[in-house]
């Protein structure tokens, strides 16, 4: 499996510092942020793809275009400008996370939203990259319903799915739609006392025993269905930002992870 890792994982690290982390770690796929930390607004994406190209990474995606199925207000204007960094910055597409503060969104604005952001992805040679949040608040849980929205919008050669395994064991959601998926995001919660409809991304650690999500049987899941894209790690405990050896905690999960594959593979 490819490991990859989003700078959610250390938002202390400078730009510089964080694509060094990746290859320390044998890592050469990375995804940036436009808001913890916002790389997006404090460097130039030519600076960025500079960076990049001298540590040897790639970058898989900037996070994110938020609310992206409410294609309204400063909207347009905002994905535009963050398509043209992304495009500049050489990132490979954009994560797109739905509206999350308890409002719905009808399945025709979700469509109308898809249309719309395609010809912005497409003329800038992008793939979309849509998350839906598991959380009971958000107004898009389910790799389902993106899919049938992104058939319906005609999007399917520009949009891919992100599977997040907190937010696919937040939204109940068994089916793993390997073959439609561009990106995973992993991350474990251990927290014992917290019930599943209360967990927030606070509570997102690395994947370590006593792991709740099951990222190992999602993980085999969808290896076993034929992914071959990027694991990208995505902790948002402060926890795990606060530690002073991030490079050591990031290579036991690693391994950790790579034992529980083969120890399931084992006869």
């Amino acid at each position: 499996m490819r490991f990859a890792l989003n700078h959610i994982t250390v938002p202390s690290l400078s730009l510089e510092a964080f694509f060094a982390l990746a290859r320390n770690l044998d890592i050469t796929e990375v995804e940036i942020r436009n808001d913890t930390p916002d790389v997006a607004g404090t460097r130039a994406a030519g600076e960025v793809r500079t960076a990049a190209a001298d540590a040897g990474v790639t970058i898989l995606s900037i996070n994110a275009v938020y609310p992206f199925n409410l294609w309204s207000g400063d909207l347009p204007e905002r994905a535009e400008k963050l398509a043209d960094y992304a495009a500049e910055c050489g990132a490979k597409g954009l994560v797109m996370c739905p509206l999350n503060n308890g409002q719905s969104v009808s399945d025709e604005d979700l469509v109308e939203a898809l249309a719309a952001m395609q010809p912005i992805l497409v003329s800038r040679g992008l793939k979309g990259l849509v998350e839906p949040l598991g959380f009971p608040i958000s107004s898009l849980r389910t790799k389902r319903r993106s899919l049938d929205a992104i058939a319906r919008s005609g999007g399917e050669g520009t949009y891919r799915l992100v599977h997040d395994t907190f937010h696919h064991s937040l939204a109940g959601e068994t089916d793993i739609f390997a073959a439609e998926t561009g990106l995973v995001h992993i991350s474990g919660v251990t927290d014992p006392a917290v019930a599943v409809d209360d967990m927030l991304d606070t509570h997102r650690g690395l994947v370590t025993e006593g792991d709740r999500l099951d990222n190992a049987g999602q993980i085999r899941a969808l290896l076993a269905q034929g992914y071959e894209g990027p694991f990208s790690f995505e902790p948002f405990s402060a926890e795990i930002h606060a530690l002073s050896d991030p490079q050591t905690a990031i290579r036991q999960s690693m391994d950790f992870i790579s034992n529980q594959l083969q120890d399931r593979a084992r006869p």
